[in-house]
């Protein structure tokens, strides 16, 4: 470790201050703004339940699995 410059400890603790305060205000920020989901709008994956592509993949899985019961 010869000619490396340690830091000490003063500037380490206001550089973690600093990217602590900037972690918090963009918290903050981001707490504040709206969300971009309607309050009533269904989340995660029921929010595709209704979706044309959905319906299909599903009807299509339904019908293999009839002719697969109705084969065996």
């Amino acid at each position: 470790m010869e000619g490396e410059r340690r830091r000490s400890p003063l500037r380490s603790f206001a550089l973690g201050g600093v990217v602590g305060a900037a972690g918090a205000i963009a918290t903050v920020r981001r707490l504040r703004q709206p969300s971009r989901r309607p309050r009533n709008a269904p989340a995660g994956l029921a929010a595709f339940e209704d979706a044309p592509c959905f319906l299909e993949v599903v009807g299509d899985e339904a019908k293999r699995y009839r002719e697969a019961a109705g084969e065996e």
